[in-house]
């Protein structure tokens, strides 16, 4: 199977190249075998989700790409989708997966804006990037820079992006000033402390207590945190003390929920911002009226979906083109473990170990 699908890519690129469909091409009758994972009614993972294989002709309409799927990221979000518990919903039968990575195999002949070998991502959530393959309409796809690595380009559009967000829509922040998170090693966390970093924000990171604590908060302090502590300490005055010389904090960002969401809204400054965009805990945000009569906080939440859907493809590009700077400048540096797509067992077993520090990325053409 390998030598003939290496074949008949070959023939795929002299098609593309040319802007030819694959009715003119001597592979018009090929087609190409997919992996896909699939659910087809909502539940629990290991019930529902099932490979399927799927042969996609090579044949293209006018306006359709190719889509040789590369590698994609095993989000919570994507858990959440198939157990049907998530805010955005997808089709059922589905292809699991908001977000990856992928390269054009082929145009068709209308296709104006993509090229054989760009580097593209879906444009839409909803897309499914657990697959090896696919053939799409071409503003289905986005493409993004190939000049980072391939497992960075895979995850950019989620996690860093929602950290760029929460540090650029809510709050008028500028250098010297001061953020408080709690979650601070997630994807976000870590994202949100290094773009900091680069802006001269200086952050306060809440942890759990957890065994590897040690190694987490060098971990923190050495991306640029300047303070990192767990949810116990911050309720002691010993953390009051340690944070007495900074400047009270203009926005909070909440990812847990529970006691630890109430705690960080207490120590924000007058007329601070309070941000919701996640709920690990399951447990309910509750915020003293006080905060809101006597310091005048405001309270949001954000979905980066929501996001996506209210502002242009172009603004989306802009913003994967400014994270990616921000790793080919060193200042951004995110944390993952691939593994082969064969190995898809291993792999969910991995994203749900508890303490994992790496994001989980399918590596789908293995």
């Amino acid at each position: 199977m390998q030598s003939r699908t290496s074949s008949l890519f070959r023939n795929i690129y002299y098609a593309a190249s040319h802007h030819r469909s694959f009715a003119s091409s001597s592979s018009s009758s090929s087609s190409v075998e997919a992996t896909v994972y699939r659910f087809s009614r909502h539940g629990s993972i290991k019930d529902v989700l099932k490979p399927e294989k799927q042969n996609l002709a090579t044949e293209l309409k006018p306006n359709e790409v190719f889509v040789r799927m590369e590698a994609a990221p095993i989000n919570p979000a994507d858990i959440n989708l198939i157990e049907g518990s998530y805010g955005g919903k997808i089709n059922v039968p589905g292809v699991p997966g908001i977000e990856g990575v992928g390269s054009i195999a082929a145009v068709g002949s209308n296709v104006h804006h993509l090229r054989v070998n760009d580097r593209v991502i879906p444009s839409s959530s909803s897309f499914g990037t657990w697959r090896t393959h696919a053939v799409v309409k071409e503003d289905e796809m986005m493409k993004v820079p190939n000049d980072i690595p391939l497992h960075y380009s895979a995850v950019l559009s989620v996690n860093p992006s929602t950290a760029l967000r929460l540090l650029e829509d809510f709050a008028n922040l500028k250098a010297g000033d001061v953020i408080i998170q709690n979650g601070a090693n997630s994807m976000v966390g870590l994202s949100v402390i290094q773009i900091a970093k680069s802006l001269g924000i200086k952050t306060i990171n809440i942890i759990r207590d957890r065994p590897d604590y040690e190694h987490t908060v060098n971990l923190i302090k050495g991306l640029g945190g300047d303070v990192a502590c767990t949810e116990k300490y911050i309720r002691t005055p010993a953390f009051k003390s340690l944070i007495s010389e900074l400047p009270a904090p203009k926005l909070a960002l909440n990812c847990t929920g529970g006691s630890c969401a109430t705690e960080i809204a207490r120590h924000l400054g007058d007329g601070g911002c309070f941000v919701t965009y996640g709920a690990m805990s399951k447990q309910p945000v509750n915020l003293p009226a006080s905060l809101f009569i006597f310091k005048n906080i405001s309270s949001h939440g954000f979905w980066l979906s929501r996001w996506v859907d209210s502002h242009s493809q172009e603004e989306r590009k802009q913003m994967i083109e400014k994270l990616s700077n921000f790793v080919k400048d060193g200042k951004l540096k995110l944390f993952m473990e691939g593994h082969k797509f064969s190995q898809f067992n291993f792999a969910m077993e991995r994203h749900m170990e508890p303490y994992r520090d790496r994001k989980v990325v399918l590596e789908l053409m293995h």
